[in-house]
């Protein structure tokens, strides 16, 4: 498992005004998209953020969820998880969440699944 310090320092985040902006949702739905794993964030710059890689066209990553998922059963913290999600990860050639990104789900998970 990684450092929390460990995510790339270019990475932008996503505060909660910004994600009530960026996916047009109300506060609670936001909330609710937390709560439910569909996003993770974390508190690691004191104030609760999410990295902005896990929005596309405006809505959370359709994979992430499962993904989430997956980490968390492995042991991962919230901050474990996303660290792992933005360093690049060798056995994949990129960060996981690029390789998301780019529809590469069931390879991601299945290397997440190695980590438990």
């Amino acid at each position: 498992m990684t450092d929390a310090s460990a995510a790339p320092a270019s990475t932008d985040w996503l505060t909660l005004p910004d994600l009530v902006e960026v996916l047009g949702e109300p506060l609670g739905r936001v909330r609710r998209l937390l709560d439910d794993h569909v996003l993770v964030g974390s508190k690691r710059t004191g104030v609760f953020a999410v990295p902005a890689l896990f929005i596309i066209d405006g809505a959370p990553l359709s994979s992430l969820r499962g993904t989430v998922m997956v980490l968390q059963d492995a042991g991962f913290s919230d901050d474990e998880l996303i660290d792992w999600l933005l360093a690049e990860e060798e056995s994949i050639g990129l960060a996981p969440i690029e390789a998301l990104r780019r529809g590469r789900k069931s390879e991601v998970r299945r290397v997440a699944q190695t980590l438990a």
